[in-house]
């Protein structure tokens, strides 16, 4: 029997809208500005994101508001415990933080996944990241290295799935088995003349799977 694992990004594939530009349109205008600077590459993404993360200046009652307001692939729990009950294991992959991404699992009941991601906390109104340059996955620009965590949790499976829609989702798509792609990152692959599966959603992803025949309902 192949053992094997889906990672998943968590802002813009399991979520529908990044957290930040959530903050950013809330209580951080300022912050469509930073986003063309990092576009342009001033900035690194660690460095734009502890800036807006650190502009909410809100409670954390608020705080906790605003997170579990983050609009979510209505197929992606669904899918979750579909790969789970096909004895795979599911992972979230995310340059964001942890913060956000556990509260929002927490929320739907979701179980038994592991998240790497950039540590983060709540102090003083705002969310910080903890970014630890000793961790063996860290990275300058993105704070984790995910192309990194995905070859070491590939060490333990004979086959590893991917689904991103960003740039940071480009660096795994390189070393996993099938990437599925959305939104920009079907371009940036395609540039790179990395292979993928263009997606809208985890619907997409798990009708795939089940013509392929690792997901079944039975």
């Amino acid at each position: 029997m192949t053992k094997w694992a889906f990672i998943s990004d968590f802002d813009g594939t399991i979520s529908k809208k990044d957290f930040y530009w959530i903050i950013i349109e809330k209580y951080y205008p300022e912050g469509k500005d930073l986003f063309r600077r990092w576009k342009d590459g001033e900035l690194k993404d660690i460095e734009f994101l502890s800036q807006v993360f650190s502009s909410i200046h809100q409670d954390e009652e608020q705080t906790l508001k605003d997170i579990h307001d983050i609009p979510i692939d209505e197929h992606a729990v669904p899918f979750i415990n579909k790969v789970q009950e096909n004895g795979a294991d599911f992972y979230i992959l995310s340059a964001g933080t942890d913060f956000y991404i556990n509260e929002i699992l927490s929320k739907y009941g979701v179980a038994d996944v592991r998240v790497f991601s950039n540590k983060g906390y709540f102090k003083e109104k705002n969310v910080f990241m903890d970014i630890d340059p000793g961790e063996w996955h860290y990275s300058e620009r993105y704070g984790i290295d995910k192309s990194l965590v995905l070859r070491r949790i590939k060490e333990d499976y004979d086959f590893v799935f991917y689904y991103g829609d960003s740039e940071p989702d480009s660096h795994p798509a390189e070393f996993a088995d099938i990437t599925f792609a959305k939104d920009v990152l079907i371009r940036i692959l395609r540039e790179k003349n990395i292979p993928c599966i263009p997606v809208r959603d985890f619907k997409d992803v798990e009708r795939y799977l089940k013509e392929e025949g690792w997901l079944t309902d039975g």
